[in-house]
């Protein structure tokens, strides 16, 4: 026969709360107490579930005002093990622009920056070219766990620019790890 132990409250000796559950929130110790798992134990959130990532060194332009894929390779496909996971993204590159580049991570069809990208590079030389490099991040909320594909895109200010990407064929990469949320 098995058997049910059905509680509110767990207090320690001294009357003090433990475990308290309230409206299906179950709270463990108070502010500042240290709470220590078995060994062998997991707690399950706030943890790395799974990495994916890719690169690309080949060299990729364009003259397009509206955002663009910059690389087919330069792109990861994850499926959340749930729906509360959360996505942290990183992404890498060299880039070159003759005067204004944006540049940003969509999530699918969804841009993750605003109308402007997450990233500008701008460039204001009789020269007319700009090397840099630039990094950008996010963490996203999916709210899925259908497979999700995060890549790199990016845009000229006007068509009479240019902008590129892996400039001189240099590696970039974009990362996507899930946590457990």
């Amino acid at each position: 026969m098995a058997s049910i132990l059905k509680v509110d409250t767990i207090q320690d000796q001294s009357g003090n709360n433990i475990i308290n559950e309230n409206a299906g929130t179950i709270t463990i110790g108070k502010s500042g107490d240290t709470i220590n798992l078995a060994s062998g134990a997991t707690a399950g959130f706030g943890k790395v579930l799974q990495v994916v990532s890719a690169t690309d060194s080949t060299s990729r332009s364009t003259s397009s005002t509206s955002f663009v894929t910059a690389s087919n390779t330069l792109s990861v496909s994850i499926t959340p093990s749930s729906t509360s996971s959360k996505i942290f993204i990183m992404c890498s590159t060299s880039t070159g622009v003759t005067n204004q580049a944006f540049y940003t991570i969509f999530r699918d069809a969804t841009n993750l920056g605003t109308a402007q990208g997450m990233v500008e590079n701008y460039f204001d030389d009789a020269d007319g070219d700009n090397r840099s490099s630039i990094c950008m991040s996010i963490l996203d909320s999916p709210n899925t766990t259908s497979s999700t594909t995060y890549q790199l895109y990016f845009k000229v200010n006007s068509a009479s620019e240019n902008a590129d990407i892996q400039s001189n064929n240099t590696k970039a990469s974009i990362t996507a790890f899930e946590i457990g949320a």
